[in-house]
């Protein structure tokens, strides 16, 4: 048996190794390594992928998040809700633009924001709703833009992990996720679905004045050089990252058809192990991962491990050379730089349950049979033993 990774970058850079290695070759010799024309063609190429008008490339999803803001004209103060239970980046932009974070707790089903506690957090100071599209499953966006359309917010949605993730609304009419709301953001971290070779990200907006905006902000503020006509940042994407996108941008739907394909194998495996709650899919049909469902694209695999000692279980993988993973151990109202006394322990207490029973199994576009029933008959023998 290979080697479990918890990412197999180097399985997947085999497949795609020539092209990649002709596009790097290609931006070193014509030398144009910021904004060159390998990352006005990306561009373009995942526009219309995602169906979206504007994608504005940046140096990585943090700084997307945060350029979206800004874009918005979000001024301290102004209060923005958010999912406890996510990484840190999302609410970290938040506080750095002196925003006031509003965190609140996620659905116990699909671990995405919950709708609920989102509408009783919204006060007159109530700005905008950073849903986040967690582990790569799609929010519940008809219930998030309707609030927003009813109290008069911004919805900026958190990509990173979610491209490629399509949402299907009650109406039937079906969009890419990052492209629902206001603006959208995505990070393209080696690790993620569509990853580059460094640091990278995106924001997506269907507002041609948000995106003129935009564009004016990652590049210092200029639309024409030496002219800064808005408050900027210096966040571009370089040209050989560009180009590594585009070499895997036309796999994409390949590599999620691929994580599904794992996910539902190991869910199988799992099925009728009571210590064990499998994810699921959102979608307006139910909470179920279905045949024909490309709401998940399975950025993460996550298990709940109840009834047995998670903590345990992860020690024993790792000794055993299985790599996990627990994202996320520590709900972001706890962590220091974030707490608040505004808020009461009684308001999160689905998140205080995760983080203690979540476990991410490896998931990636290698992952072959063989590796993932091994994975599985390790951990049903701990928790059933």
């Amino acid at each position: 048996m290979k080697k479990i990774q918890m990412v197999d970058l180097k399985g997947q850079y085999a497949a795609i190794k020539e092209r990649v290695n002709a596009s790097i070759q290609e931006v070193i010799d014509n030398t144009a390594f910021i904004n060159g024309p390998e990352v006005h063609a990306f561009q373009k190429e995942l526009e219309d992928y995602l169906g979206v008008k504007h994608v504005i490339p940046c140096a990585n999803g943090t700084d997307a998040l945060q350029i979206a803001m800004m874009g918005l004209g979000l001024k301290p103060g102004d209060e923005v809700i958010t999912a406890d239970f996510t990484f840190a980046a999302t609410v970290e932009v938040i506080a750095l633009l002196q925003l006031t974070p509003v965190l609140v707790d996620v659905d116990p089903i699909n671990f995405n924001i919950d709708i609920a506690a989102v509408e009783k957090a919204i006060t007159p100071n109530t700005k905008a709703i950073v849903p986040v599209h967690l582990f790569g499953l799609a929010a519940n966006m008809d219930a998030i833009m309707d609030l927003a359309e009813r109290h008069n917010l911004y919805v900026i949605e958190d990509n990173a992990q979610g491209i490629g993730a399509a949402y299907t609304s009650k109406d039937g009419t079906k969009k890419m996720t990052g492209g629902i709301g206001h603006a959208g953001s995505t990070s393209f971290f080696p690790s993620k679905n569509l990853g580059c070779y460094g640091d990278g990200g995106a924001i997506f907006t269907n507002d041609d004045d948000l995106a003129h905006i935009i564009r004016g902000i990652v590049n210092h503020g200029m639309y024409e050089r030496y002219h800064h006509d808005v408050v900027g940042v210096n966040s571009r994407l370089d040209s050989i990252q560009a180009a590594v996108l585009r070499a895997k941008l036309p796999n994409l739907n390949s590599y999620n058809i691929a994580r599904r394909t794992a996910a539902r194998k190991y869910t199988q495996a799992f099925s009728g192990i009571e210590q064990i709650i499998t994810p699921t899919g959102f979608c307006n049909a139910g909470n179920s991962i279905c045949d024909t469902c490309d709401c998940h694209v399975f950025h993460q695999y996550t298990l709940r491990i109840i009834n047995a000692d998670r903590d345990a279980l992860v020690k024993h993988l790792q000794a055993n050379d299985i790599p996990c993973g627990v994202y996320y151990p520590i709900p972001l109202h706890a962590q220091k730089a974030y707490k608040d006394e505004r808020y009461n322990e009684a308001d999160f207490t689905i998140t205080n349950q995760l983080v203690k029973e979540v476990v991410s199994l490896p998931m990636h576009t290698e992952l072959d049979d063989e590796q993932i029933d091994f994975l599985t008959k390790s951990i049903i023998a701990f928790v059933t033993k």
